[in-house]
């Protein structure tokens, strides 16, 4: 049997005294294209951070593909996507074959040169989210929607199989939102890609994602969408802080 991508028993999460996750259980399977939405300030992003090791649980235990969190090093089964990272200034010196390049180092390591295989991985995943032609471009000079796109492309170099996306969309017009919601589903249905995606964007998760978790420091529901739009939900997610 397949063990799931990421287990989540039991989480919780403390600022000082401050409770900000509680009790947070949580399984996704392999393929599975799951939004994680809520109020702001609902604890979304600090779980995600706990997931991807930037932070340690003050209880509970996190699994990924089995193995638990303190013991898990294939780091290049994970692609990570943080909060606010499309802000790049216009002198940012990198261009965006460099920065791509750079999401191959939990798979070359630090000190690897990389090749002609390196390199002809970043073209791949250039042309696979659509921006093969802005490869010798400065970031600096590129769109929200630009930037985003390279962003997945550098979390997609080292053939991660979860992808994980802290608020992607900060920043991004409705034209590019639609083109980068697209392109998440066409990565998780042609590619077999796990997605665990952060939105306050209800409305547009809602859309693209096949399962949502609510959560407002608890999780208030698991499940599909449509069965999120009851008032009795929307109430317990938004309304209780």
């Amino acid at each position: 049997m397949t063990a799931a991508v990421l287990q989540l028993e039991q989480i919780y999460f403390y600022y000082g005294q401050q409770p900000v996750l509680e009790n947070i259980n949580l399984t996704v399977q392999p393929g599975e294209f799951l939004g994680i939405v809520g109020p702001n300030g609902s604890g979304k992003s600090t779980l995600l951070k706990i997931i991807v090791g930037l932070l340690p649980p003050s209880q509970g235990r996190v699994r990924l593909f089995g193995v638990d969190r303190a013991n898990f090093k294939q780091y290049s089964r994970l692609g990570y996507v943080a909060q606010n990272v499309t802000a790049f200034d216009h002198a940012f010196p990198a261009t965006v074959y460099e920065v791509v390049l750079s999401g191959l180092t939990p798979k070359l390591g630090l000190f690897t040169r990389p090749g002609p295989a390196a390199q002809k991985r970043v073209l791949q995943v250039l042309r696979q989210v659509g921006v093969e032609e802005l490869e010798s471009r400065p970031m600096g000079e590129l769109s929200g929607g630009q930037q985003q796109r390279v962003l997945i492309a550098r979390a997609l170099a080292a053939e991660p199989e979860l992808l994980i996306l802290d608020e992607p969309t900060v920043g991004v017009d409705l034209q590019a939102l639609e083109q980068f919601y697209q392109l998440l589903l066409m990565l998780q249905q042609e590619h077999g890609l796990t997605i665990l995606l952060v939105s306050h964007d209800l409305g547009m998760v809602s859309k693209y994602a096949g399962s949502l978790a609510c959560l407002n420091k608890k999780l208030y529901f698991r499940g599909a969408p449509a069965d999120f739009w009851s008032e009795e939900i929307a109430a317990q997610v938004y309304g209780q802080r």
